[in-house]
């Protein structure tokens, strides 16, 4: 187990170099037309630029200093509308983009697994025809459009959930504060931030879940005795989850931009603010502060479902710790997670 994580590890390094490397490379490196129009009222020189960010010397080392600065100080320059740290007002909207997207997470996925088995397990019933119009409606609705809707129907007309504005959890710095009041004004930009995935997940696990029912090792469990109950969570469900892991990691990046919209929808002073105030005013230590924070978050995030990856399914760390040889046969599949063992006739 340790060599998967410290393979894991390294491997999101070497991405966070390659990624540090090309953010320093456009906005560094690349010629710009319009690089005196950056800021500080439209007189900044390329000096100023790279004053502010403290680079000096050959483009390696530049390269070094920016990269040490990220990782040592958290050091993304000042802003040139208000000379505060950047980092400073990353510190700040940063807790709120994540409680929007950690909580929308948990929120898609309580309303993605149980409409995607039930539906699975019940194919072509009511249930299964209404998921398929929910699956049409997420898909199909914008973020904002979708946000501003239930925003007008649940929060300005039945006045169910506050329509903007959001509480700190901790340390608040007004009366509005505390886990209760967070989640309250939290409670309805995570229902629209999970309708807008839970619909395809939901017929993700349901497709994934019909495809599991019919493997002969499900077959052989209940042939043996196994109760339904024990077959579908032994069975069934750790092998169907597999591809929604995976599928997590690589909507991160699509979840951060609707996290934008929806910020933009209730007022929260997230990261989609700082970056919508920064893009009209081309404040380029902002602009830069927040691709690089949210580029760290997203390697961050996936290294947690890559390390989860590999405790759903052992073959994984298995097959990277070398453990394991694979044997290529034809005609013949991988051992599914969870199939009960062959017994001797």
């Amino acid at each position: 187990m340790a060599r998967f994580v410290v393979a894991r590890l390294l491997t999101s390094v070497v991405l966070f170099l390659t990624v540090t490397l090309f953010v320093f490379i456009v906005f560094f490196v690349m010629p710009q037309p319009s690089i005196r129009t950056l800021g500080r009222g439209g007189n900044a020189s390329e000096d100023d630029i790279h004053n502010s960010f403290r680079l000096h010397g050959t483009l390696a080392q530049q390269y070094a200093q920016f990269t040490w600065g990220i990782v040592r100080h958290g050091s993304r320059g000042h802003s040139y509308q208000n000379r505060r740290e950047v980092t400073k007002m990353i510190r700040n909207a940063a807790p709120v983009t994540l409680s929007l997207l950690l909580g929308g997470l948990v929120f898609w996925l309580l309303l993605a697994l149980p409409i995607g088995i039930l539906s699975a397990l019940r194919p072509r019933s009511l249930l299964d025809r209404a998921g398929m119009v929910f699956v049409l409606i997420g898909v199909s609705a914008h973020p904002a459009w979708l946000g501003l809707v239930l925003g007008w129907f649940l929060g300005y007309r039945l006045h169910l959930f506050p329509f903007t504005g959001y509480c700190e959890m901790f340390r608040p710095q007004t009366i509005c504060g505390g886990p209760t009041q967070w989640v309250y004004h939290l409670l309805l930009p995570w229902f629209v931030f999970a309708l807008l995935f839970a619909a395809i997940y939901a017929r993700m696990i349901r497709a994934s879940v019909l495809e599991t029912l019919d493997e002969e090792y499900v077959r052989t469990a209940r042939a043996k005795g196994a109760g339904e109950f024990k077959v579908l969570r032994t069975h069934v469900l750790r092998n169907a989850m597999l591809p929604v892991v995976t599928m997590i990691g690589m909507d991160i990046g699509t979840a951060l931009g609707g996290v934008i919209f929806i910020e933009s929808v209730f007022g929260l002073p997230g990261l989609g603010g700082m970056l919508r105030g920064a893009i009209p005013s081309k404040d380029l230590p902002v602009i830069l502060g927040v691709v690089t924070f949210t580029t760290f978050g997203i390697l961050l995030l996936n290294l947690v479902i890559d390390l989860a990856y590999g405790f759903i399914d052992p073959r994984v760390r298995q097959a990277q710790e070398g453990r394991v040889r694979l044997r290529t046969h034809v005609g013949s599949r991988s051992t599914p997670v969870g199939e009960p063992a062959p017994t001797a006739s």
